[in-house]
C-alpha cells in the first residue's frame, strides 16, 4: 500500500516541477525577446524590417546603423546629457533622502507619520498631473531648458522613493549603535556620518541604483522642459528620430539607440540585483 503512493507523489511532484519551469521559461521568454528583437533589428536595413518572411537574425548584420545614429546627430552629447542629470539627481536624493531618513527613523516630532505618508503619497500621482505647475516653478526660476532645471524636477519622483527606503534601513538598525556614540560624545550629525552610514551603505548603492534608473527613463518632464540639443536626453532625442510616416522612420535606427541606452542599464541592474531586492524588502517583517 505504501509503494503506489510513494509514487503518486513522486509524479506529483514531477509534475508541479515541470510546471514550475515551463511557467518560468515562459516568463524569460517574455521578458527577454522585446530586448532581443530590438538588437536583431538594429542589425537590419530599413527593407529587411519590413520584409516577408520574417527572419530572426539579420543575414548580413549592419553595424553600420550604430556608426549613423552618433554621426547624424550629437547623440554622444545626449548620452552625456543623460549622464548629467541622472547623476546629479541620484547624488541630490541620497544627500537629501539620507538626512530625511535619519530623522523619520530615529526622532519622535509631531506630524512625523503624516509627513512620512504624504511623502509616499505624492509618488501616486501622474506626472502629467503636476506638469503644470512645474513649469511655472522652473520658468520662474530661469532654469528652464537647462540641465539643472531637469534635476530640480526629476527629484519629484525620485526623493520620495529613495527616502522610503533609507527609512526602512535606517529602522532596522540598533539603537544601541547610537547610544554608544552619543556616549563618546558624538552629535546626532557625527552619529549619522560615523556609525549608521556604513550600515546603511546597501541601502545607499539600492536608493541610489533605482533613483539613477528613474532618470534615465524618464520621458515627459525631458520633453517638456528642454528645447535645445545643448540639455536634451536620450529618451528625448530618440522620440525625435525623423520620418514622415511610422513607415518611413529610421526604425533600424532607433532600435540602436534604444541598445546602447538600455545596456548600461542592464549591467547595473545584474550587477546589483540583490542589493535592490534587499532594498525593496528591508523592513517588510518588522521585530
Amino acid at each position: 500500500m505504501i509503494q503506489p503512493r510513494r509514487k503518486n507523489l513522486s509524479i506529483g511532484a514531477m509534475l508541479s516541477k515541470g510546471l514550475f519551469f515551463v511557467g518560468v521559461g515562459f516568463l524569460l521568454f517574455y521578458l527577454l525577446f522585446p530586448f532581443y528583437w530590438a538588437i536583431v533589428s538594429s542589425l537590419k536595413t530599413s527593407n529587411q524590417l519590413f520584409a516577408t518572411p520574417i527572419t530572426y537574425f539579420p543575414p548580413t548584420p549592419q553595424w553600420v546603423n550604430y556608426q549613423t545614429i552618433f554621426t547624424t546627430q550629437p547623440f554622444g552629447r545626449f548620452l552625456f546629457n543623460s549622464f548629467l542629470v541622472a547623476g546629479g539627481t541620484t547624488l541630490l536624493s541620497l544627500f537629501i533622502g539620507l538626512f530625511a531618513a535619519y530623522a523619520i527613523g530615529r526622532f519622535q516630532f509631531r506630524g512625523r507619520q503624516p509627513i512620512y505618508y504624504t511623502m509616499l503619497a505624492v509618488t501616486m500621482f501622474p506626472s502629467i498631473s503636476v506638469l503644470g505647475g512645474l513649469f511655472v516653478l522652473v520658468r520662474s526660476l530661469g532654469l528652464y531648458d537647462s540641465i539643472p532645471g531637469l534635476i530640480l524636477t526629476y527629484l519629484l519622483f525620485t526623493l520620495p522613493f529613495t527616502i522610503w527606503i533609507l527609512t526602512s534601513f535606517v529602522r532596522e538598525i540598533p539603537m544601541e549603535l547610537e547610544e554608544a556614540a552619543y556616549i563618546d560624545g558624538a552629535t546626532p550629525v557625527q552619529a549619522l556620518f560615523r556609525v549608521m552610514l556604513p550600515v546603511i551603505a546597501p541601502g545607499l548603492v539600492t536608493a541610489g541604483l533605482l533613483a539613477f534608473i528613474q532618470a534615465w527613463n524618464e520621458f515627459l518632464f525631458a520633453l517638456t522642459f528642454t528645447v535645445n540639443e545643448r540639455s536634451r536626453t536620450v529618451p528625448v532625442a530618440i522620440a525625435l528620430f525623423s520620418g514622415t510616416s511610422s513607415f518611413e522612420l529610421p526604425w533600424n535606427q532607433i532600435m540602436a539607440a534604444s541598445v546602447v541606452v538600455t545596456v548600461p542599464l542592464l549591467v547595473l541592474v545584474l550587477i546589483f540585483q540583490q542589493r535592490i531586492v534587499a532594498g525593496l524588502t528591508a523592513g517588510a517583517v518588522k521585530g
